[in-house]
């Protein structure tokens, strides 16, 4: 029985663990939605709650207690800038765990977690990249286009060549 055995130890050391709680909160942090296992992502939760606590505190002291978590400066940047504020009124529940299906090669559960309120920046991301995948298909297509306009102008010369030969 797992009576009184809170948190998850994830199959690794104590150092292990807590690295890996830090890279999922930066990146988190960072991109607004990734993706991993269900049960890292519930691992995850309660960490990033807390550094979005202290970003909603917002003085020297909490800022540096984030600092002292997060792995990168852009990551602290970002906590206190742009993603605390968005909430202020707000106790608690800032993400959301979406179960994805199975992985294809050891079917473990995988899990999208994003920050809420993210939608809109997740939606430019999404924009930027159609517009960019456009962008390459059309950039694609031209060079396609002049290539086979080439080679018919190639063959017509062949052509050209094979007829006063012939001649």
């Amino acid at each position: 029985m797992r009576h009184r055995r809170a948190g998850w130890k994830l199959g690794r050391n104590t150092e292990h663990r807590r690295a890996l709680l830090r890279n999922l909160v930066t990146s988190l942090i960072v991109d607004e939605r990734i993706e991993t296992t269900l049960t890292k992502a519930k691992a995850m939760r309660p960490h990033v709650e807390k550094m979005i606590t202290l970003g909603k505190r917002g003085d020297v002291a909490a800022r540096r207690q984030a600092a002292a978590y997060l792995m990168t400066r852009d990551a602290v940047d970002k906590l206190f800038d742009t993603i605390s504020p968005r909430y202020g009124d707000r106790e608690g529940g800032y993400l959301r765990i979406i179960h994805g299906g199975f992985r294809q090669g050891d079917g473990g559960d995988i899990a999208f977690v994003e920050l809420l309120g993210s939608e809109k920046t997740l939606d430019e991301k999404r924009q930027k990249r159609a517009e960019l995948r456009a962008k390459r298909a059309d950039e694609t297509r031209k060079a396609m286009e002049s290539a086979e306009a080439e080679n018919k102008q190639m063959e017509a010369q062949q052509a050209a060549n094979e007829d006063k030969k012939e001649e």
